[in-house]
């Protein structure tokens, strides 16, 4: 058998390439291509995309189905709107549900949920309330509600986000599905490296994916077009221009004349003349660019980047958050993790309830359990938040996992594309809206 081509942009760890190809060769794949802010991910890399002629690929879509970039130029220009952008960031985060399930303050009504209410895999119809509740929330990670300055001269609002809860959920069911379980059972609990789950397009189970799949990605459209429509009222605007697309979805396409199920996880389709929205980190220029054609581009699946790619874990960034055991005398900073602190007690053979602390400053004292920062992470997010102001950003949450130093430059990562991508406008971020620190969203492409 012929091997799979496999294209590379950029600079990409070794093990992610594997994943790649571990992918394709499991379900024979036309070809595979991973783009130049390609990471490791979940069975399929972040900015892989693969080919397959048979199959539908629930752990190549994700858990964030639909997951995606809307961007929208206003007719209000940047000079106009800079004195009110903190009240105007101020009125995005009252108004607009940032974090892990959380639920819309404003509710809405909208076609879409009446489509899940009658959805045609049946399963998808008991998420309605969930999907009624969250639909117009961001959710946490790298997940924002962001404000541009675009090149000419005009407020731009860009917002990435997903199919929430009830992509989750769906993705979810069906991976516990193909291992044989039901809808509503946990899936199995898989390593990063885990063979890809693949489902034959032609069976009753890929028919039943595909059309929840399909759902899920109506859902997304729907809830950035809510979120989007909120923040041009708080503007006062109207939009004068849309580009909306999807980063995590299975499209049915022709490739190397073969019709094939196209699984792009992290990355943009860009045919020739299709326009994407590109996000950058916090800090940084966004951009809208267009495909072109050309052989790069066909060996790329007519695909490119969706963002910048990380290069430093989330725990690396931010480092990890716990349950510690903190000295409870005022003004003291002695603590040790809570699982020590019970070893400890328990070596020393003291009951729960009995006065025990391992502060040596205050050997007299108590411990009490409270949740802190138990590894350090590599960041000074205070330090960012400095040269956000200093650069003219609004920030509204974010945390040290989400700060630029644990991106690629975006500029770098396009430029590995520069063959197969125009850029058509460069929008430079002033108001950033995301979760709060500390912040975990298992949608989150």
């Amino acid at each position: 058998m012929d091997e799979i081509p496999i294209t590379v942009k950029g600079d990409i760890e070794p093990r992610a390439v594997e994943q790649l190809r571990r992918c394709a060769e499991a379900g024979d794949a036309v070809a595979g291509a991973i783009c130049a802010d390609g990471h490791v991910g979940y069975s399929q890399p972040i900015g892989g995309v693969l080919a397959y002629p048979d199959h539908i690929s629930p752990s190549g879509v994700g858990f964030d189905i639909g997951c995606g970039n809307k961007a929208v130029r206003t007719d209000v220009r940047v000079d106009d709107v800079r004195a009110d952008l903190p009240r105007v960031m101020d009125d995005i985060v009252r108004r607009i549900s940032f974090g892990v399930g959380r639920n819309n303050a404003e509710p809405v009504d909208h076609p879409v949920l009446d489509a899940i209410f009658k959805a045609d895999f049946r399963p998808q119809r008991r998420l309605v309330q969930m999907a009624r509740n969250q639909l117009g929330t961001v959710g946490a990670g790298n997940h924002y509600v962001d404000l541009f300055a675009g090149d000419d001269g005009f407020v731009w609002v860009g917002v990435h986000f997903g199919s929430r809860g009830f992509g989750h959920k769906t993705a979810s069911g069906f991976l516990a599905l193909a291992a044989g379980r039901q809808f509503t059972d946990h899936g199995p609990d898989g390593e990063m490296d885990s063979p890809p789950v693949l489902l034959r397009a032609d069976s009753e189970l890929g028919q039943d994916y595909i059309a929840a799949m399909s759902l899920a990605g109506e859902y997304a459209y729907a809830g950035r077009d809510v979120v989007v429509g909120k923040v041009l009222e708080i503007l006062g605007a109207r939009s004068t221009y849309e580009v909306h697309n999807h980063h995590n979805f299975g499209w049915r396409e022709r490739h190397m004349g073969i019709d094939a199920w196209v699984i792009r996880k992290g990355c943009t389709p860009a045919f020739p003349g299709q326009e994407g929205f590109v996000g950058a980190t916090m800090g940084e220029p966004s951009v809208i660019l267009r495909g072109v054609d050309g052989d790069d581009s066909a060996g790329l699946l007519y695909s490119t980047v969706h963002g910048a790619g990380r290069v430093m874990s989330r725990t690396k960034a931010a480092g990890r958050m716990g349950n510690r055991a903190e000295c409870s005398e005022r003004g003291c900073d002695s603590w040790v993790t809570w699982a020590h602190y019970r070893h400890e007690r328990e070596r020393a053979g003291v009951g729960e309830h009995a006065r025990f602390t391992l502060c040596e400053r205050h050997p007299q004292g108590r411990m009490t359990k409270r949740r802190g920062r138990i590894k350090q992470g590599e960041i000074d997010f205070d330090t960012v938040q400095a040269q956000l102001v200093g650069g003219g950003v609004e920030l509204r949450g974010g945390a040290a996992d989400e700060a630029p130093a644990a991106y690629k430059r975006l500029d770098a990562v396009l430029a590995a594309h520069d063959d197969t991508i125009e850029i058509l406008h460069r929008l430079t971020p002033i108001g950033v809206a995301m979760a709060g620190a500390d912040t975990f969203d298992p949608y989150k492409d």
